[in-house]
């Protein structure tokens, strides 16, 4: 038995739906342990490329078992249309191998409404969410006014709980943000439809997690922001509002620390971010630019164009701290090929001061100028290496530095989105 934990070490979009899919055929179980649907794993295998927002991605290995945590917050009408698509492509033929946490806060349609107010209100202010209803909902979680999934099996104290919440939510859309009521009857329809279908999927998912660890079998926890949008550790207020550090799996899936054997941090070989914040080794020139169309840095979800610069040890560094990374996977080393030279941010020069630790606040961060150490490019492309020694000499010695750097080994180097394009250096689930 072995369980990893696979967090992202950046601010997301760090590919960790490719090393999640790599990973999880190691895997006797896939486990969501926070977010919703906010956050998109894309997954291309055999050139068909599936993106994911709630079903975790060891759906796409039969016999795998895909557990939704009760620290996810969950768009019935999403996970519903992913459960579907997913069928219809013969993928998910058992419908036992998807298990949602009956425990997992609903997003509703006024969590959504709030969600695209507020941002449409705050302007200048705005933290560049997606819309998508995820910080409203945790708001009513920590709250303790949210509806859970459980709930939505109970329609007849699920229409008081909805009349109650209406009342509130309703005014602040109309009175606050200007904008119109949600129909709270007609939103019930909903939830009790969703809740007959979700029904067969509705399951206890801490005791199934505790009976498979029991059993000795090996599990994989699936983390979907990263470390930089953790609502604690990472650029607040230009976060998102869950707990993303490789502890969140812990009270997220419902285990306890003594059951984590390893965690592996998934950066790639650059820094992207989506939103707004600081942003200290972003290339706002033509070679982010660069980065940005060789490397497709699009959202899986939104859309957006992601800011891009050069990989940030200095955040490397507070990742492998916070979250106890024991390894690290290198995304996307192949969109650097062709530089003729590759920048490392290993310090931060802020107020004059040269610093090498992550700074606290959030105005020391935009305050911080990269101090850089420029490594040799190579011009070759790396689409068909599959092992380490056979990269190019400078691409081999750009991993040996950022290992060296960060104090942690470089575990798995991907050349490429597809599946097998993956240089394998210690596998986590044997190492």
């Amino acid at each position: 038995m072995t369980t990893v934990v696979a967090v992202g070490a950046q601010w997301g979009d760090e590919g960790k739906g490719k090393i999640v899919d790599w990973l999880a055929p190691r895997a006797d179980l896939v486990v969501r342990f926070h977010g919703g649907n906010n956050a998109g794993h894309t997954l291309v295998v055999e050139g068909q490329k599936t993106v994911l927002h709630v079903v975790p991605a060891g759906v796409l290995h039969p016999g795998t078992l895909n557990l939704i945590g009760p620290g996810v917050v969950v768009d019935p009408e999403v996970l519903l249309g992913e459960i579907d698509a997913l069928t219809a492509r013969g993928v998910l033929r058992d419908p036992s191998r998807v298990r949602v946490s009956g425990r997992a806060h609903v997003i509703l349609e006024w969590h959504k409404q709030l969600d695209k107010a507020r941002e449409e209100l705050a302007q200048g202010r705005a933290i560049g969410t997606t819309g998508r209803g995820i910080g409203p909902t945790y708001e009513d979680k920590v709250a303790r006014r949210g509806i859970r999934v459980a709930d939505l099996l109970d329609p007849g104290s699920l229409r008081e709980s909805l009349e109650r919440l209406g009342k509130a939510k309703n005014f602040e859309l109309t009175q606050y943000c200007g904008w119109e009521p949600v129909d709270v009857e007609a939103l019930y329809g909903h939830c009790v439809a969703w809740g007959r279908r979700l029904e067969p999927y509705v399951d206890h998912t801490g005791r199934l997690l505790d009976r498979a660890l029991r059993e000795g079998r090996s599990v994989l926890f699936e983390g979907a922001q990263g470390t930089f949008l953790d609502v604690d550790h990472g650029t607040y207020p230009y976060v998102t509002s869950s707990n993303c550090v490789a502890g969140a799996a812990c009270t997220g899936a419902g285990v306890g620390p003594t059951r984590i054997d390893r965690v592996l941090g998934i950066t790639k070989a650059y820094t992207t971010r989506v939103g707004g914040g600081p942003f200290p080794s972003e290339d706002m020139g033509p070679l982010g630019e660069r980065l940005r169309s060789t490397g497709d840095e699009f959202g899986a979800t939104t859309g957006r164009p992601r800011r891009c610069g050069w990989l940030d040890v200095v955040m490397l560094r507070e990742a492998v701290t916070v979250n106890g990374l024991t390894g690290l996977a290198m995304n996307k080393l192949d969109v650097l090929s062709g530089l003729p030279e590759v920048p490392l941010a290993t310090a931060y020069r802020i107020d004059g001061k040269l610093v090498h630790e992550f700074p606290m606040t959030l105005g020391e961060l935009a305050r911080a100028e990269p101090v850089y150490e420029r490594l040799p490019g190579w011009r070759e492309t790396l689409g068909a290496v599959r092992r380490f020694e056979d990269l190019p000499d400078a691409a081999r010695r750009y991993v040996e530095r950022v290992e060296a750097l960060a104090g942690v080994s470089v575990d798995l180097v991907s050349v490429g989105p597809g599946r097998d394009e993956t240089i394998v250096r210690r596998d986590p689930f044997a190492a």
